[in-house]
This record gives structure tokens, C-alpha cells and sequence, in this order.
């Protein structure tokens, strides 16, 4: 299920609670490119002096700098400033309580993925939406990438039939993959696991591309390379918390100095005496509680069956989705990263690139064009801030649906949730019993 574009109006008033990494690209676009139609008018977060770093570096450039207010005064924030929408940028877990606050003030809400991480949270939004008559709308900038439209529009014309199985392997680098180890995300309590945290984008393609549910999931999941225990056993193990200014990290592969990244020196190393949040904990260290190594089976309520797996130590990034149907075979395949080590080495054989292929019943295979894409996400960031923060006449037809709703940021997120339950007790989860 999906919803229409938020209302659009000459210079829509909008605040962010969270300003980490992710805000902060959020901002640059809509300072960039929708500054005429959409007016940024508060920052709120726990920690003032990220507040401080994210007007001083992003928001002043473009305009004066935006109002800030500790999180404690979210309810002033909004009082004061009568923002139109809240976008919610904040740790997993705390999703919930600013989404369901804002609705109740009066807001519309976009959030960023996951929605929340566990049934009761979520049963508490839906709840919140029905009873506030306000919307909700989960930031899936996956739907929106020329490459998954592609899919999308070949799976609605009925190009390979009526779809029977899909196939879908997702693979996290030693860069991007290691670094869920190093956050707050490592901690299951605060994210729900990469099953929640990072699966809940493949889950939502699934259902978008399929226009289903899911049924009854059973999976397996286990922390098979990061952590400490399986350092020890591999002999690979360093005594190190964190890996800024510690010699201990010094020829780690796997250390991330925040020093070297002006980003991260502003948003994290020169500000965590607030709040006290290491953004260079040791991947191998204590304290890791989420998989890395996890394969999960998904039966639809279409009568589709799903096999996923997802890996968070490959040396190239990507992945590869296989669809069968009545009619034939349908893939895709994106290598969205190929380095493989700090100095940028390059995995041999592997070409950074993406492709989809059409094999017909009887009939020669055929690759279909893909059209351009600029931009992160695969081209999908920018389209879908168009439809945040453009103007009616910016709008393009959403033919496809790609706007996502409180319903789609459920759906996916239920997938992993199940799957997490399905680890603990080792049984398939019928996906209608958790709410």
C-alpha cells in the first residue's frame, strides 16, 4: 500500500530530530535544490554541539542558521516554529516516540528506514496514525533508483509471467558491512539487527516488486566473523576499544580513524563528550549482539517463495536478484563497490557496475537498458526528495508506487522481525501473528 505525495504548498515547513550523517544529506539536497519550496525551520538532537557543526557546515552555506533545540524540547521545537512535517532521523529504536509525538502535535512525518524495530513499537504507530489522521512516510529511496524501477515496470507489464520464486543474494563490504560493527547498530536492543536495520530496504523491494506480503518466514542467522570470539579463533584479534588514537589500531584493516574524515571528526570524534556515543568502537571487540552471516526463507502471501541471504564481510558490494515466472527469468545485478581494503585495491575480476537480463521461455535472453542514474542510492536520493520537498509541478507520476506508507514500513520491517524470531526458536513465524 502507498500514499500520495505530502501536500504540497509554497515553502512547506519542516524540522529534523537526529542530526547524524544521514540528516545531513537530507538538508544539502533540499538547501541545494528545494530551497524555494521547502523551508528547514529547527534542528533538534541530544547533542548541541552536532547541532552547532551540522548549521555551521551544511545550513549556513545556504541560508541563516536554522534554530536548534535539544531533544528534550521537541515539544517547544514544534510549538515555536509550527513546522508542516517532522523528519525523523534519530537511533532505531527511539523512531516511535518522536514519530508518534509528532503526530500528535499535528505533524506529518517522514522517516527514515527502519520505521521502528519491534511489534510493539510499530503496533503503537499504526495505532498512532489512525487515531491523529496524520501521515506517515518511510524514506525507501531503494524504490526509487532508475535500476529497481526498471524491475518494476518490466515485473507489472507481465514480462517473465507470473512470478513463482525469487532469488536474492545481498553483499556488504569490509567497508560499509564492517562499520554496522562499529556504531550503535551493533547493539540489537538499539537497531533490531541488520535483519531490521538494513534488510527492511531488500524486504520493502520485495513486497513493492511482487505487490504482496509476507506469509510465514524461517531463517538462520549467527555472528560468524565480527566479534571478538571469532577474531580470537581466526588469531586476528587487536586489544583495542576504539581505534582513533590508539597505536594498537594503527595497521588494522578494519580501525576507522575519525581524524581523517572531516565528516566524521564533526559529527562524532569532536562532539561525543556530549553524549558520549564512540563512533570507532573495535569490530572485533565485546558487545557485538547482531548477525552477520544470516539466510532467510520468505513464502508470500501471492504464493511466491523468496530465498535471501545477507553477508556483511564480502570483498566487493552489490547485489544479485534473480526473479522466475511463468514466462521466464528475470535478473539484476548491481557491483556498487569494489574496493576491498583502505588503500582502495580493487577486487580482481569484479566490474563496478549494473545489468538486467531477460530470459524468455523459448526464446533468446535479452538485457534490457537502464537508464542514468546521478546521485546516491543508485540515482534514488534526489527522486525521492522530489517528492518530499518539491513543489505539485515537480512532482512526477508515481505509476509505480514508490511512495511508501506507514503499511509498506510494517510490512518490510515484519519480514525481519520474524526472521530475528525465527533464529531464537529455530520455527517459521507465520508474519500475521505478530500484529
Amino acid at each position: 500500500m502507498s500514499t500520495s505525495p505530502l501536500p504540497s504548498s509554497p515553502r512547506r515547513r519542516y524540522a529534523v530530530i537526529g542530526t547524524g550523517i544521514r540528516c545531513r544529506a537530507f538538508l544539502q539536497s533540499q538547501l541545494e535544490h528545494f530551497a524555494d519550496t521547502a523551508e528547514l525551520v529547527g534542528l533538534c538532537d541530544l547533542n548541541q554541539k552536532r547541532m552547532d557543526y551540522m548549521n555551521e557546515s551544511v545550513v549556513a552555506p545556504h541560508r541563516c542558521l536554522a534554530p536548534t533545540y535539544l531533544a528534550a524540547d521537541f515539544d517547544r521545537m514544534v510549538a515555536e516554529q509550527k513546522p508542516d512535517f517532522i523528519m525523523v532521523f534519530t537511533i532505531d529504536r527511539t523512531h516511535h516516540t518522536y514519530i508518534i509525538r509528532a503526530l500528535e502535535l499535528g505533524c506529518d512525518v517522514v522517516t527514515e528506514k527502519p520505521m521502528t524495530i519491534d511489534v510493539p513499537k510499530c503496533r503503537e504507530i499504526l495505532d498512532a496514525v489512525e487515531r491523529t489522521g496524520k501521515q506517515v512516510r518511510v524514506a525507501f529511496n531503494y524504490r526509487f533508483s532508475p535500476s529497481r524501477t526498471t524491475v518494476k515496470d518490466l515485473l507489472q507489464k507481465g514480462t517473465i509471467g507470473e512470478i513463482k520464486a525469487v532469488h536474492f543474494e545481498w553483499l556488504l563490504d569490509t567497508f560499509h558491512g564492517a562499520d554496522y560493527f562499529r556504531r550503535w547498530h551493533r547493539d540489537k536492543r538499539n537497531s533490531g539487527g541488520l535483519m531490521v536495520h538494513k534488510s527492511t530496504h531488500h524486504f520493502d523491494l520485495v513486497n513493492w516488486w511482487l505487490d504482496s506480503q509476507p506469509d510465514t518466514v524461517f531463517g538462520f542467522g549467527s555472528l560468524a566473523f565480527y566479534g571478538k570470539a571469532n577474531a580470537e579463533a581466526r588469531g586476528e584479534y587487536r586489544p583495542y576499544y576504539r581505534s582513533t588514537n590508539d597505536p594498537a589500531a594503527k595497521d588494522c584493516p578494519y580501525a576507522l580513524d575519525l581524524e581523517e574524515h572531516e565528516i566524521h571528526k564533526g559529527l562524532y570524534y569532536d562532539v561525543e563528550k556530549e553524549d558520549g556515543y564512540i563512533r570507532d568502537q573495535n569490530v572485533f571487540g565485546d558487545g557485538v549482539s547482531i548477525e552477520d552471516t544470516m539466510n532467510v526463507l520468505v513464502r508470500y502471501k501471492s504464493g511466491a517463495q523468496l530465498s535471501y541471504t545477507l553477508s556483511a564481510y564480502n570483498p566487493w558490494e552489490g547485489y544479485r536478484i534473480a526473479f522466475i515466472g511463468t514466462k521466464g527469468r528475470l535478473e539484476l545485478e548491481e557491483v556498487e563497490n569494489t574496493a576491498t581494503s583502505r588503500e582502495g585495491s580493487v577486487g580482481v575480476g569484479i566490474v563496478k557496475g549494473k545489468k538486467i537480463m531477460v530470459y524468455p521461455h523459448r526464446a533468446p535472453a535479452y538485457e534490457v537498458e537502464i537508464p542514468p542514474a546521478e546521485g546516491g542510492h543508485g540515482g534514488g536520493d534526489l527522486p525521492l526528495m522530489r517528492t518530499i520537498f518539491g513543489s505539485a509541478d515537480q512532482q512526477e507520476p508515481d505509476q509505480y508506487g514508490r511512495i511508501a506508507d506507514h503499511h509498506d514500513g510494517a510490512q518490510s520491517i515484519l519480514t525481519g522481525i520474524a526472521a530475528n524470531q525465527s533464529f531464537a526458536t529455530g520455527q517459521a513465524v507465520k508474519v500475521d501473528t505478530l500484529l
